[in-house]
């Protein structure tokens, strides 16, 4: 029904074969348009302006199974040209900025059931929506911003996040999104101006100067895969699937209306109809740079739903944008700028102290030195003159004695003198008397010669005074010149000494001015910190204020919205039932209904049927032993798509299909093909004969063995809805009890998730209705094989924690168990008597309450504990 004009950017819907429409579009691309071409065109231009400073979205519309989760979120890990939207922005940002100066970071985010949930971080679920009052940006506190390194990185994230996004089996798909999934691009660039004014600051390094103004760029680019619109009767959604529908239809209907409205120019926008809207506030009539993809289906009989999205992008042309800069001055980074050159100047200060204060000491240690060697050599040259002069006494005293002595043998020679020339007169006289008398003169030669021997001798000792009196002389002459040495040594210490103390004062000076220099440096700088902090504080106050004004009214609003919806949520998910079993539990109004379905989709199952035939299910199921990993994911998802229909199974049967499934599920370790593989097995569990079948091959030892090694949240809902299916047949009871399959259903309770849960109740009540059939019909006695698993006492833990269609299977389990009175014993001594009143009395469901009062009536046991 539809025919493209891409050279006229035209698009022609045909209403049938002589009447059709024409529409103008932007941009019209073919199914044969490469991902390459698509975001050149579609996304690129909005990539670019978000690198410039504005906000930017590029969105995908259209019906469900048209192809938006593939043209927004292919990663393309085996082929780079497959790869879709998302990685190709960021591989476009990320190769346009520096990572040293600027900073990418992503969110990953999904709104399912009306809940805002973090893809990166599952354990965040229900993540508020603030808008800011003033600017009416729209931020979500609490979701994670991880900050990416290179593309590599990238691609781990977006592998992360579509692991933990709720995708499900459908007919018009077989991984049919669930939830619209936002991923939010959070790009911040520096950029500097430099005012006229700057302040220099010399130093031996360069810093930014409080003259420099930091400013950023901070821009936020939207890449949204929304969740397909879809009709019940074609998608063919059953329990919880209904309402997850339900919740993508309100949505998506509500931001139609605000399309409408801004088409119109209407004065409201009804932006607060769906917490879709109130993120996507910015895209549409905001502020950011909008590209929207719709994409649809060509054949004719979803002429209806093409239509539709056809209208849509039409109205959302209409939408005018007004793009914004968002430059902000980067007080953070100005101010810890400011503090680390304060610190550094600080650093620099101590360090100059530190030397100042070294030099100082060594100048005072060479001081204290001179003075001590000073004060040393004017105490050794006191001594040496003392000594001197000592000696100079006793020298002086010495040549005075010896004057003296010499003085007096003078006299003594002068004596002896005058006694020679007395002698010689007398011998003179004496001579004249040698004739007188021989004798005398006789006497008078020995008496000469005496007397000529005591002159020798006296002239001799005369001599040898003076030789020492010139001795001494000399040895007085070297002492006065040693003396005269020392004072002169003396003279030019205490000169050093005075050069010293001038020198070091003036090193004083000059250091005691340059602190006085650095001081007056740094209180100017810690005045210019404290304004600046100051200036941060007033405005982190009033950032605070504004988020706990946010805070109050976001409580608020999510009061009254829980108060509203708390009815429908717990009305809507009563319609989770259990996957169709041949003797499971449902309602019969839901089974009639159902019913009425089937024969209304008769004849389209029948074509599709047709079309398979034509290709050969012997091909199909051959690619299930590709060696190739995407060709076998395509083929189980195929499988699984024929085996909900019941037409389809016994042929997949009979060609070898079931073998083939449960190989995979033994051999293979992808998770997406045990997710489509169990989902698979669930659907043929529903036929009675292929139970026989799935059991007797090992099935539920292998669903077993997968939930044990699994952690992935749908695929554990397909196993545990295969095992449960498995359970309302009570000839494999005691079988499915040996292959571990209670023990795995109790197990993957650990998960915590909502569906997982739903799908393990529903077990436990199909496993103990048959089981509680068959002893009411006497076909076996004993305790129950639930009991010695292990269920009864999670029963007791765990019947009032869930919602309330979780808890109806429960109850119906627990209610089933105390209709035999062989468990009666066991029952008591969990506390089960108070359980089975609570039930009787509380049960939202007639069938549950009647259970709960017949098991106390009829159970003699049950009546004397009550009494």
């Amino acid at each position: 029904c539809v025919e493209l004009q891409p050279e006229c950017k035209k698009l022609k819907l045909k209403k049938n074969n002589w009447a059709s429409e024409s529409y103008q579009f932007d941009e019209i691309f073919g199914e044969n348009s490469s991902q390459k071409r698509i975001y050149e065109v579609v996304a690129k231009p909005v990539v670019e302006s978000v690198l410039e400073g504005y906000n930017g979205t590029v969105m995908a519309y259209g019906q469900t199974g048209t192809g938006k989760t593939y043209t927004v979120g292919q990663l393309g890990k085996e082929d780079p040209s497959e790869r879709g939207i998302m990685v190709r922005a960021l591989e476009h940002i990320l190769s346009s900025m520096s990572l040293e100066t600027d900073s990418v970071a992503v969110s990953y985010l999904q709104l399912y059931l009306e809940s805002v949930q973090d893809l990166l971080a599952p354990e965040k679920t229900n993540i508020p929506i603030v808008e800011d009052p003033k600017t009416g940006e729209v931020s979500l506190p609490g979701a994670a911003i991880v900050e990416i390194k290179d593309l590599e990185h990238v691609c781990q994230l977006l592998q992360i996040g579509e692991t933990n996004r709720h995708a499900a089996n459908t007919k018009m798909n077989t991984e049919s999104s669930r939830s619209h999934a936002i991923l939010i691009i959070h790009l911040q660039r520096s950029l500097k101006i430099k005012e006229e004014t700057t302040v220099s600051i010399p130093s031996d390094t360069e810093h930014t100067l409080p003259g420099d103004l930091p400013l950023v760029l901070k821009s936020k680019l939207l890449i949204v895969d929304l969740a397909g619109s879809e009709r019940i009767d074609k998608s063919g959604s059953e329990g919880h699937m209904i309402e997850e529908a339900k919740f993508i239809n309100l949505s998506l209907s509500s931001l139609g209306k605000c399309i409408n409205a801004l088409a119109e120019n209407s004065s409201h926008i009804p932006t607060r109809d769906s917490k879709l809207t109130r993120m996507l506030r910015d895209s549409f009539g905001g502020t950011a740079r909008t590209s929207l993809v719709v994409t649809i289906g060509p054949s004719a009989r979803h002429h209806s739903e093409t239509s539709s999205t056809v209208l849509f992008g039409q109205r959302a042309m209409k939408v005018v944008n007004t793009i914004r800069l968002k430059e902000e001055v980067d007080y953070e980074t100005l101010y810890k700028n400011v503090e680390n050159e304060v610190d550094h100047l600080t650093s620099e200060m101590e360090r100059q102290q530190k030397l100042r204060h070294r030099e100082k000491m060594q100048l005072e240690k060479r001081l204290k030195e001179s003075e001590t060697f000073l004060n040393d050599l004017k105490m050794i040259s006191s001594v040496q003159i003392e000594n001197l002069e000592k000696e100079k006494h006793q020298f002086e005293y010495a040549v005075k004695r010896l004057m003296q002595e010499l003085e007096e043998k003078e006299g003594r020679n002068n004596v002896l003198s005058e006694k020679i020339v007395h002698l010689e007169t007398s011998l003179n006289e004496k001579k004249q008397q040698q004739l007188e008398s021989f004798s005398t003169t006789q006497i008078l030669a020995e008496t000469t010669k005496t007397y000529e021997k005591k002159m020798g001798e006296l002239l001799r000792e005369l001599e040898e005074e003076r030789s020492r009196s010139a001795s001494m002389k000399g040895h007085f002459n070297v002492l006065e010149q040693q003396l005269s040495d020392a004072r002169s040594s003396a003279q030019f210490q205490e000169n050093m000494a005075r050069e010293l103390k001038r020198e070091l004062s003036k090193i004083t000076q000059t250091f005691t001015s340059q602190v006085h220099s650095l001081e007056e440096k740094i209180s100017q700088l810690v005045s210019e910190k404290e304004l600046i902090y100051g200036e941060l504080k007033s405005t982190q106050a009033k950032v605070q204020d504004e988020a706990s004004h946010r805070q109050s009214l976001e409580a608020e609003v999510l009061r009254l919205k829980r108060s509203k919806t708390d009815n429908c949520v717990e009305e809507s998910k009563t319609l989770c039932g259990m996957v169709r079993s041949g003797s499971g539990l449902g309602s019969e109004a839901f089974m009639h209904k159902s019913g009425n379905l089937k024969e209304t989709l008769a004849s389209q199952r029948g074509t599709i049927s047709k079309i398979f035939e034509e290709v050969g299910l012997p091909n199909v199921l051959a690619l299930l032993k590709s060696e190739e990993l995407e060709v076998q994911i395509h083929a189980v998802k195929v499988v699984a798509n024929l085996a909900a229909e019941d037409i389809n199974q016994e042929k997949i049967v009979e060609e070898g299909g079931l073998d083939a499934l449960l190989s995979l599920l033994e051999t293979s370790e992808n998770t997406t093909i045990h997710r489509a593989t169990a989902g698979a097995i669930a659907n043929l569990a529903m036929n009675v004969s292929n139970q026989a079948l799935i059991m007797n091959k090992g099935g539920a030892r292998l669903l077993a063995n997968i939930a044990s090694k699994t952690d992935d949240p749908q695929t554990m809902r397909m196993v545990a809805g295969a095992i449960a299916n498995l359970c309302g047949n009570e000839k494999w009871h005691a079988m499915l009890k040996q292959d571990g399959g209670i023990k795995a259903l109790l197990g993957m309770f650990q998960t915590g998730h909502t569906d997982v849960i739903a799908q393990i109740a529903r077990g436990l009540a199909n496993f103990a209705k048959c089981e509680s059939r068959v002893i009411s019909q006497g076909h076996k006695k004993g305790r129950s094989l639930l009991i010695e698993d292990g269920v009864l006492s999670w029963i007791m833990a765990n019947s009032t924690m869930f919602p309330p269609s979780t808890r109806r299977h429960i109850e119906l389990a627990f209610c089933h168990l105390a209709q035999n009175v062989e468990n009666s014993r066991d029952i008591i001594i969990t506390g089960g008597i108070k359980e089975l009143l609570r039930i009787s009395k509380e049960s939202s469901r007639d069938d549950a309450r009647n259970l709960a009062k017949k098991a106390l009536n009829s159970n003699p046991a049950f009546l004397k504990e009550i009494q």
